[in-house]
């Protein structure tokens, strides 16, 4: 991985940066690189409450809330904004005025790195959405003044469409900052932190190479 300026992290739901992107972010924050996360809903439509069951509908804005303050904490995040948009809407905002918020904290920040979703290739339509608003933001940049864009893709077509990933970092050994990460979201992890424990403790390979290696895709405007 090469030392960043600054790194901007925007995703739309508490979680989404746990399981992905964690180990990435910890390293760049271990090497006392900025790290601003942008966090755009707190994931209060999501199904899981715990197990056994923790929060109610109503409450689960607030765990989720706590839970991502806390996964910032292990992975050393200073900057954590929660732009206050609600779960499951992102696809039905108007796309230039998301391009233009991100577009307002790329000029103030700055960044050498932006790592978002892949759009078309993230499964949920809230990701593929802020894929598309952060890609939109940096795409109306000069081309000499864009900072580097490294996006997530999860879908079924994702490598036969997009080949494969074209950076993979091995973060095996921040691993265990990476599980504690995802724990810290317990409310939606719980089983399966349990699960992947299991796996683990038996050598399931393709557990492991998910912990250990994150992958990216070079977004090429």
């Amino acid at each position: 991985m090469e030392k960043e300026r600054h790194v901007l992290v925007v995703f739309p739901h508490p979680d989404d940066e746990a399981f992905g992107v964690s180990g990435t972010i910890a390293w760049h924050t271990g090497m006392g690189t900025p790290v601003t996360y942008a966090c755009l809903t707190l994931g209060e439509m999501g199904r899981n409450m715990g197990n056994p069951p923790f929060a109610n509908r109503e409450t689960l804005p607030y765990i989720r809330k706590m839970e991502l303050k806390e996964a910032a904490r292990v992975l050393g995040i200073s900057d954590l904004r929660m732009l206050g948009f609600r779960d499951k809407t992102i696809e039905f905002e108007d796309e230039d005025k998301l391009a233009a918020i991100i577009a307002g904290m790329i000029d103030e920040l700055n960044p050498s790195l932006i790592i978002t979703f892949y759009p078309g290739y993230a499964v949920h339509p809230d990701h593929d959405a802020t894929g598309a608003a952060v890609v939109k933001a940096v795409r109306q940049m000069p081309e000499n003044r864009r900072p580097k864009l490294h996006c997530v893709a999860f879908s079924k077509n994702a490598i036969e469409e997009l080949g494969e990933a074209d950076i993979v970092h091995d973060i095996s050994a921040i691993a265990d900052q990476k599980l504690e990460a995802i724990k810290a979201h317990r409310s939606q992890t719980e089983l399966m932190v349990a699960d992947m424990a299991e796996k683990l403790k038996i050598g399931d390979p393709v557990t492991s190479v998910w912990l250990n290696n994150e992958r990216f895709w070079t977004y090429k405007f």
